[in-house]
């Protein structure tokens, strides 16, 4: 931690949650970054910004503790693997070129359901909602997707209720997002979902990010 971080907390009563973020090759840079972003520059308290820190820790995680080379070349270090990622509170699957390859990934997938199972809520953004659904994940939930991938989602999850022109979905502990800006969207949601509606305000407008306030789809079972 170097010398400016250190002297910053976080606000006095609040519990840190822990977010994963699953890597691979070709993976979507925004699609992890956009999510990154928005838990990252997160405050309680926004008129103490430059004196705390954010409520979330954020990991990266992948199969193997090796770089990652995301769509464009950008290189990625995971900080876990999925076998011995710690318990999160949030999983984020991001999507990206790569999700063609690792749908058939068979112990990827697995592991995406393992980590899962052990994680307090699951997120996707854009095609990584095909990787949850082909690990079994969304089976009778909604979902939805980029929209030029229905038919790659409809593939891979073929019980899932697929929505369209809806910026995210929520469903029980399953959050999946449409394409690439919308995991940013979605991450919004996230932070007011377990810190309450001001802060999520209060950071997207710290972003100059539209709050998603609107053509969202949400389900409470």
């Amino acid at each position: 931690m170097n010398s400016y971080v250190s002297h910053l907390t976080v606000k006095h009563g609040s519990e840190l949650k822990t977010v994963g973020i699953l890597i691979f090759d070709n993976v979507e840079v925004l699609d992890v970054a956009g999510p990154f972003e928005v838990f990252s520059i997160t405050r309680l308290n926004e008129k103490q910004r430059d004196k705390t820190i954010s409520p979330f820790r954020i990991l990266l995680v992948a199969e193997k503790i090796t770089p990652i080379k995301a769509i464009g070349g950008l290189k990625l270090f995971p900080d876990y693997t999925l076998d011995n990622c710690p318990d999160l509170d949030l999983f984020v699957v991001p999507g990206g070129w790569g999700t063609r390859a690792q749908v058939a990934n068979t112990k990827l997938l697995q592991q995406i359901s393992n980590l899962s199972q052990k994680s307090l809520l699951t997120a996707s953004v854009c095609t990584g909602s095909s990787l949850i659904g082909k690990a079994g994940l969304l089976d009778g939930k909604m979902a939805t997707t980029h929209w030029r991938t229905f038919d790659f989602l409809r593939a891979s999850a073929p019980h899932a209720k697929i929505e369209r022109n809806v910026l995210f979905t929520t469903d029980q502990n399953i959050f999946t997002s449409a394409g690439v800006t919308s995991g940013i969207a979605l991450a919004l949601h996230l932070v007011s979902h377990f810190y309450g509606l001001e802060v999520g305000r209060a950071t997207a407008k710290f972003m100059e990010f539209p709050y998603p306030d609107h053509n969202i789809n949400i389900v409470q079972n």
